[in-house]
């Protein structure tokens, strides 16, 4: 391939250096920004970010690139207060307040080329950190692997399974995504191996010769025969069989808790008791409630997560000249979100007013948006994704789907 055409890309994808400048922004803010600079009409401003609703009926979100967005920032003249990554958040306050999870100040036409290009960093990614979070807290106690990938743009790849690892899957698929993550893949083989080997025992046995011993022996079991008489023959073929995984398209699957158990009770008859049970293959929420008291030990969920909806976050102007302003149906005036320690409870006030108490239990409430960025210079920490799942896990014990 050609120098010069690797040179202006092959792949209809942005570069860094195009996004920091910039060179993402809807047209419109291009525009404003010449007339600002042409009629001297700059103001210093406070752009909130909030969510009037979010998708699916959810009644949380898990807040997801928060770092990516402090380094589109970082270099430019603003400061910012956010919501740690991995937060999690409601659209609304108890009283019905949009609820900031950002707020952006400095003058506003050396930032208002960003806005898509900020929204675009947290509002996908969000929905699928939230998307997985679900998932996970429906299947706690459960292997979650994140197998989504190969539906989307390779190029958001290692966003995607970033997101779905913060918000609690336990590994991915994917081996950029993997090396960003500072984790191992996680993966079997594809239906394509047994084909092309023409059997299934010889596939098997190629995986188990060629493997690294630190490679999990998992084999996959549905390819020519019924589920229940391939993985008894795994088991009985590979001595160091560690799983068997099931990957049955929806249309051939029929009752697949009843399938599930039936491998395992074959497989348990014949002495195979410690050889687990994975699952793939078009699941979601509900098939999660299903399955999550069955004998299956871990679960691959693809595009469920990586096509979730969008988080649809706004960017708007609360304050100019440390004045409140908003346009119709948002509330002027930059504001603090605080939240009760105790029952989970969020309010939104102006910076101007003194910590709030939490009116269900009186304990005083604690300030959720911090230091970012000051001048252009990231100040907080950006944990790394392992610690911000960590949290996340955390906090998922506190509240309910």
């Amino acid at each position: 391939m050609g120098t010069e055409k690797m040179k202006r890309g092959i792949f209809y994808t942005a570069t860094d250096e195009e996004i920091k400048r910039g060179e993402t922004t809807d047209i419109y803010f291009r525009r404003t920004k010449t007339i600002l600079e042409k009629k001297n009409l700059d103001k210093d401003v406070v752009a909130e970010i909030t969510c009037g609703k979010l998708p699916r009926d959810w009644q949380w979100a898990i807040l997801c690139g928060v770092e990516e967005i402090a380094n589109l920032l970082e270099d430019y003249p603003v400061d910012v207060d956010t919501l740690p990554e991995g937060t999690i958040f409601r659209a609304r306050d108890s009283a019905g307040i949009r609820s900031p999870v950002m707020n952006i100040r400095g003058p506003y036409k050396e930032f208002c080329e960003l806005e898509t290009a900020i929204l675009g960093l947290i509002c996908q990614s969000t929905g699928i950190a939230t998307s997985a979070a679900r998932i996970k807290k429906i299947l706690y106690n459960k292997q979650v692997l994140s197998f989504g990938v190969r539906r989307m743009h390779p190029a958001i790849s290692p966003m995607i399974d970033r997101s779905s690892y913060i918000g609690g899957f336990d590994g991915v698929s994917a081996v950029l995504s993997a090396k960003k993550l500072g984790i191992m893949p996680t993966g079997t083989m594809p239906h394509s191996l047994i084909i092309i080997t023409g059997d299934q025992v010889k596939a098997w046995r190629a995986f188990d010769d060629v493997m690294e011993r630190n490679v999990p022996r998992v084999m996959l079991c549905d390819t020519y025969f019924d589920e229940k008489i391939e993985s008894v023959m795994a088991a009985e073929s590979i001595k160091r069989l560690n799983a068997i995984r099931l990957d049955t398209p929806g249309s051939r699957r029929g009752n697949f808790k009843e399938i599930v158990q039936e491998v395992r009770w074959e497989l348990n008859a014949r002495g195979f008791k410690d050889v687990k049970i994975f699952i793939s293959g078009g699941l979601n929420e509900e098939s999660a409630r299903i399955l999550k008291d069955s004998p299956v030990d871990g679960f691959g969920v693809g595009t469920y997560v990586s096509n979730s909806p969008v988080v649809d976050f706004a960017m708007n102007i609360v304050e100019t000249d440390k004045k409140p302003v908003a346009k119709r149906g948002v509330f002027g005036g930059e504001k603090q979100l605080y939240r009760c320690p105790n029952c989970f409870r969020d309010l939104a006030v102006l910076v101007s007013e003194k910590t709030p108490k939490c009116d269900e239990c009186n304990k005083k409430m604690r300030p959720l948006l911090r230091p970012l960025i000051r001048k252009g210079r990231i100040v907080a920490k950006l944990p790394g994704p392992r610690e911000i799942r960590k949290n996340v896990l955390k906090e998922l014990e506190k509240i309910e789907l």
